[in-house]
């Protein structure tokens, strides 16, 4: 998938403003509407400049767009980064119908989780509710297993009064509840819009990711850790610490045990009802051979056992 320069497209610079991205549209959409260009491409080139203005002209796509970086190049290979909406704050929903009319680097970005503003209100209606808020934010493993009360900084778009596009940031105080687990959302009431006249604010749901863990991964409630075991543990059994979110256990190694085998604790994973387990897959490391003593044990078992791993290939 190529990335899409949309600032090359509209032919703006970056800091353009909202005015003048609407200008340089209609004027572009001029020349290459197909109905009445005589350019070659036109086709392709006005759905690819309808694509850049829906982004460009909604601020909430806009800065997300914008948080991406200067620094891509169009026709890069791109995919994107992780997470790289987390702390963003958008309001309203939807925004995704216009995913399936434009190319896949659109749908990418703003085809699943995104969803563009729905700023548009009934000016008649003086009572209006404020738009619902929602963001995805990051927590660690260890957040879920004992809940735990949290900063946490957002960033949302407005439009200053040069018509330019501007990131607000704000800072919450979130309580992240025992259990909770990766794409669920926490409802914070009132953090949303402010409504119109006596209307009430909007509320803000806050949807829930993992910072990657350098040794777990996690499968809806179920934790997995990959366990490195000497071959003496495996081979003769062993009682060994092992690491969870939760603190270090006792882990019983089953004489025997082979490279890859998946050892259970239930009821060890993210808590809940139920609550999910813990699978400890098993990785088998072997001692260097550094020193003269090494050298001499495993030149002592090449000697003694009667082993040949590839006896199952034949060879």
């Amino acid at each position: 998938m190529d990335f899409k320069d949309y600032y090359k497209i509209m032919d703006v610079e970056r800091g353009a403003g909202q005015d003048e991205i609407k200008r340089a549209y209609r004027k572009l959409a001029r020349k290459y509407h197909p109905d009445v260009s005589k350019e070659r491409d036109a086709e392709a080139r006005f759905k690819d400049l309808g694509e850049a203005y829906a982004v460009l002209k909604d601020p909430e796509k806009r800065a997300a767009y914008d948080q991406l970086g200067a620094n891509w190049k169009a026709g890069q290979e791109f995919r994107p980064p992780p997470d790289w909406d987390a702390g963003f704050e958008f309001s309203g929903g939807g925004g995704r119908a216009d995913a399936a009319a434009f190319s896949d680097f659109f749908e990418s970005l703003f085809g699943r989780g995104f969803q563009s503003a729905g700023r548009a209100r009934r000016q008649a209606d003086m009572h209006a509710s404020g738009e619902d808020h929602h963001a995805k934010v990051l927590i660690d493993l260890e957040d879920a297993y004992r809940g735990a009360s949290r900063s946490i900084s957002l960033r949302a778009p407005e439009v200053d009064s040069t018509g330019h596009v501007v990131t607000k940031a704000r800072t919450l105080n979130v309580k992240i509840p025992r259990g909770v687990k990766q794409g669920q959302r926490i409802r914070l009431s009132g953090q949303g819009s402010p409504g119109m006249g006596k209307g009430r604010a909007g509320d803000l749901y806050l949807e829930i990711e993992f910072n990657k863990h350098r040794l777990f991964r996690v499968e809806g409630r179920d934790v997995y850790l990959e366990l490195p075991v000497a071959p003496w543990e495996a081979a003769l059994g062993a009682t060994i610490k092992a690491p969870t979110p939760d603190g270090p256990v006792d882990l019983k190694i089953p004489k025997g045990t082979t490279r890859g085998r998946k050892l259970r604790l239930q009821k060890r994973g993210i808590p809940g009802n139920p609550p999910g387990d813990l699978y400890v897959e098993v990785v088998i490391t072997l001692p260097p051979a550094e020193s003269d003593k090494a050298r001499e044990l495993y030149q002592k078992m090449q000697q003694d056992l009667a082993y040949n791993p590839r006896s199952r290939l034949g060879v």
